[in-house]
């Protein structure tokens, strides 16, 4: 895990820079397969920070040319720090990654 500093920005406009600890992605990967092998919906805290699994339904999404509604594990918050993966091929296939940073200060 790094601690880093991050850019939040509130409501009314104003900005402050806070230290936020932001775990290794090797360990959320494998935190997230686990709850992938698994197969069960899943929420809760990981790595201090709010997180979520989706397992893949048969079913495909609304509005979609997919044939099946992929499996789904997200943690982090949005324009600070934000990780996700996505089995978009299938569940044996290897999952699409996704990282937001926006919100470090570099």
């Amino acid at each position: 895990m790094a601690t880093v500093q991050a850019r939040i920005r509130t409501a009314d406009g104003t900005e402050s820079v806070l230290p936020v600890v932001i775990p290794e992605l090797e360990a959320v990967r494998a935190f997230a397969n686990a709850l992938h092998r698994e197969g069960a919906a899943w929420s809760g805290d990981a790595f201090g920070w709010h997180a979520e699994y989706v397992p893949h339904q048969g079913i495909p999404p609304i509005q979609s040319r997919l044939e099946f509604t992929p499996a789904e594990f997200c943690i982090g918050e949005s324009g600070v720090w934000f990780f996700s993966l996505l089995w978009e091929h299938g569940p044996d296939a290897a999952p699409a990654e996704f990282v937001d940073e926006s919100g470090l200060v570099r």
